[in-house]
């Protein structure tokens, strides 16, 4: 092949594989990895030693789809938001590596139909998780609450638990206490997540006018409803370590974290700084984590 066609297909190839990256980086594949991992403890646990490796699959690849689908539609939702931001300006939409940005509304519904799919082939119930869950995020919290209300992360958090009831009616085809409790523990962990991170952007936030509960309140007011969320999610876990009946593995992970979190609210509510909720956005993450894995490592020690 003469130099000058290889240099063009070369160019193609690496175009192609820049267009791929764009349409997997839209879905938040961070994000997705956390939510799906919070659906995983539920179905290791509902699952109570009959592990199917089928069941396993086709519910991991629903609850992984269905979080793609709703980040990249809500993506597209707030493509006007993103570019005007510094922190999300780099994004696929506002960067045009997607063009024209409704290539990314479509592949997040293409995503998200394929999990409906999937999820009516476990049960009804999983199925309407999902449902939920694309209704909370794209509908309650981008479309509707985002930009008018300074709950809105309140209301609208409620979508983050649906992965971990999905995760247990992909099993059961039923609620019950545990994953209600397991899904509130994710819900009541989301305020702090993004409040924390609302406060090191305040600025940024307020300049897009997004009202953020630390945007458009005291600091002061706003960090009392953080602390307060963290707490509640602290005594959450311990409750679930007791209606779980968790062993050690669980307790000392949620009771080592707890005092973690506890204590890294505890410093951003007595000293406000930029510094302080970086230090807590950053633990937010890790702590959700490993809280499951240890719950998945005590269940399968059981």
């Amino acid at each position: 092949m003469p130099e000058g066609m290889a240099s063009v297909a070369e160019e193609r190839a690496l175009s192609r594989w820049e267009s791929v990256k764009a349409y997997i980086e839209v879905t938040k594949p961070r994000s997705v990895f956390l939510l799906v991992f919070t659906a995983v403890v539920p179905l290791a646990v509902a699952n109570r030693g009959a592990f199917s490796w089928e069941l396993f699959t086709v519910a991991l690849t629903a609850v992984a789809l269905a979080c793609a689908g709703a980040n990249a539609a809500s993506c597209y939702v707030d493509r006007d938001l993103d570019a005007a931001m510094l922190r999300t300006c780099r994004r696929p939409i506002p960067s045009g590596r997607i063009n024209p940005p409704v290539r990314a509304l479509y592949w997040g519904l293409f995503l998200f139909t394929a999990a409906l799919l999937l999820g009516w082939s476990l049960n009804p119930v999983a199925c309407i998780c999902l449902c939920g869950g694309m209704l909370g995020y794209v509908g309650i919290y981008s479309l509707w609450l985002k930009r008018r209300s300074a709950w809105n992360i309140i209301l609208g958090g409620f979508s983050g638990g649906l992965p971990a009831l999905f995760g247990w009616t992909a099993v059961t085809g039923r609620l019950e206490l545990l994953p209600v409790l397991i899904a509130g523990l994710v819900v009541l962990w989301i305020p702090n997540h993004i409040w924390s991170l609302a406060i090191f952007y305040r600025d940024e936030y307020a300049r897009v006018q997004v009202p953020m509960l630390p945007v458009v309140t005291d600091i002061k007011k706003a960090l009392h409803c953080l602390i307060l969320t963290v707490l509640l999610m602290v005594a959450l876990s311990l409750w679930i370590g007791y209606c779980g009946v968790w062993g050690p593995v669980y307790w000392v992970t949620a009771l080592v974290l707890g005092a973690g979190a506890v204590v890294l609210s505890g410093l951003i509510y007595c000293r406000p700084t930029q510094a302080n909720a970086w230090r807590l956005f950053k633990f937010s993450s890790p702590y959700l984590f490993i809280l499951f894995f240890g719950m998945l490592i005590d269940a399968w020690l059981r």
